[in-house]
């Protein structure tokens, strides 16, 4: 059910738990025809493959066109869930809801606006996934009045949200509010205290206006994975810099000062379409006990992999193939949704 407009998260004590906290179930989208798409069945291998790999850790649930079900069925019956929903492509975390909890274990949603990246795609469908998938499981969900998609933000679950400025503050997102105005929106619909802004994502990341989980991510409360780059002809080279520095600065909402922990290896891949493009390892997905990590099979995977692991002791650490979701512009984590571990609250 969606709550009155004047009902907030906040308010009724929920916030968002961090990617790292314990899921109950991740979702996947699956990839429909659109034409900036590489290869349709180069995406959906990858998706299959991505999703197989979670279903070896926890639970999932494939959202798919009422028009694709049966070939989700064909290819991952059995290890899958499907949920028939009308979508118009396959970024869920971008376009689906933001959990969060209460501290009791309940669980609900919260809807927040979606353009299409600043309307540069079709996106009537996908707007209306996080009611369809709330009301799948007779979850509450609130509406937020301003555009924001999941992979622009993160947080470490003790108040801090990390974002790039390109993103969070583009005017093609919400044009009539300044940085005030939607920092205060985030405190109301996903109960964080602080917020960090680093400068720019990756210079190749044109479609979403630079997220930040192609750049930092939160490994734990006060410790930070950044992208950096070792080659100062990279074009990404100065933006890594600028975001390293801002990290330095920056203190989280308890007051911290961050460990920062660079992850300076950027693998790209073959020559498509007259362009190689970028696989950043800081867009993995944490899942129940791995990491599921986006990988080329190239040389750069052993120690990109092998860094991860020491940052991630405690869990297995699992590449899956993702050329064609570089290519579509995205990583394993723009691809996936935890539902955090909990009851549903209606």
């Amino acid at each position: 059910m969606t709550v009155p407009p004047s009902s907030l998260p906040r308010v009724d004590g929920f916030a968002m738990p961090p990617r790292f906290a314990p899921h109950a179930r991740s979702y996947i989208a699956w990839p429909t025809e659109v034409d900036y798409r590489w290869s349709l069945e180069a995406a959906r291998e990858e998706h299959a493959a991505i999703a197989r790999a979670i279903a070896k850790f926890e639970s999932v649930t494939i959202i798919a066109d009422p028009k694709d079900a049966a070939e989700v069925e064909h290819r991952l019956g059995g290890c899958v869930e499907t949920l028939k929903i009308p979508i118009n492509d396959a970024w869920v975390r971008d376009n689906g809801p933001i959990f969060v909890i209460d501290g009791g274990g309940g669980v609900a949603a919260v809807r927040f606006e979606f353009n299409g990246w600043g309307n540069k795609y079709p996106h009537d469908l996908d707007a209306g996934v996080p009611e369809r998938i709330a009301e799948s499981m007779a979850m509450r969900c609130y509406k937020a009045p301003f555009v924001l998609e999941g992979g622009g933000f993160g947080v470490d679950g003790e108040g801090t949200l990390i974002a790039t400025e390109q993103s969070l503050l583009n005017p093609n997102r919400n044009p009539g509010l300044s940085r005030e105005e939607i920092e205060a929106g985030l405190r109301d619909y996903l109960g964080i205290e602080k917020v960090i802004l680093l400068g720019k994502g990756l210079v190749e990341d044109k479609d979403t206006d630079g997220h930040v989980d192609n750049v930092c991510q939160f490994i734990r409360p006060g410790v930070v994975l950044l992208q950096t780059v070792r080659d100062k002809d990279n074009p990404n080279y100065h933006h890594a810099q600028d975001n390293l520095a801002r990290l330095k600065a920056a203190r989280d909402a308890k007051g911290r000062k961050l460990e920062i922990i660079e992850l300076d290896i950027l693998p790209y891949t073959k020559e498509i379409r007259g362009k190689r493009y970028p696989v950043p390892y800081v867009n993995y997905y944490v899942v129940n006990g791995a990491v599921i990590v986006p990988a080329l099979g190239g040389p750069e995977d052993a120690e990109g992999l092998a860094r991860l692991a020491e940052v991630f002791p405690d869990r297995k650490i699992v590449g899956v193939p993702s050329t064609a979701l570089a290519a579509d512009g995205g990583g394993v984590g723009c691809i996936t949704q935890q539902l955090p571990a909990g009851r549903p609250v209606a």
